[in-house]
C-alpha cells in the first residue's frame, strides 16, 4: 500500500514549493520509497530547497551531485531543479507573490496546464500531487484520476 505523502503545515514557503515541486519531479518514474529514503540527504544537498541557494547552483554542482550515492543521480531532473528554483524566484516576483500565480489561472485544471507548462518534470500527477501538498485546493484523488486516465 502507498504511503500518503507528507503535506506541509501553513504557512508554506518558497522553500516549501520548491521542495514539494522537486519532489514530485524525482518521483516521476522511480519508486516513492527510494525517494523518500534519500529524501533527508537530497534535501541537505539542495540546502533545504532555499530557492534563493539553490539557483545559484551550477554544473559543477550538478556534477558533484552525480558523485554522490546518497542522492537519485538523474542529471537532467538535479539540472530541472535548478532551473524551476530560478522560475519559482521569477514568479514569485512577477506575481509579487507565488500564490498568486497559482491563484491567478481560475480553475484546477488551467491550474496544472500553467504548472506543466512552466516548471521542468511537472507534469498532471506531478503537478496534482505538488498542488495537494501545499495545501491548495484539489478535487478527490480518485475523481481527478478517473477523469484522467489513459489507455495504454
Amino acid at each position: 500500500m502507498q504511503q500518503a505523502p507528507a503535506r506541509f503545515k501553513q504557512p508554506v514557503t518558497l522553500s516549501n514549493y520548491l521542495e514539494a515541486m522537486s519532489k514530485a519531479a524525482f518521483q516521476a518514474g522511480i519508486s516513492w520509497q527510494v525517494v523518500d529514503k534519500k529524501w533527508p540527504d537530497i534535501r541537505e544537498n539542495m540546502k533545504g530547497f532555499d530557492p534563493l541557494k539553490v539557483a545559484k547552483f551550477t554544473g559543477v554542482d550538478v556534477d558533484r551531485f552525480m558523485q554522490d550515492g546518497k542522492m537519485i543521480r538523474n542529471r537532467k531532473k538535479l539540472e530541472g531543479v535548478v532551473l524551476n528554483a530560478r522560475r519559482l524566484l521569477e514568479l514569485d516576483k512577477e506575481y509579487k507573490g507565488f500564490p498568486n500565480f497559482l491563484h491567478a489561472h481560475g480553475t484546477f485544471e488551467k491550474t496544472v496546464a500553467a504548472l506543466h507548462k512552466e516548471f521542468k518534470f511537472l507534469g498532471e500527477t506531478g503537478a496534482y500531487y505538488f498542488l495537494w501538498v501545499v495545501h491548495e485546493k484539489t478535487p478527490p484523488h480518485e475523481e481527478w484520476m478517473a477523469a484522467h486516465a489513459r489507455e495504454w
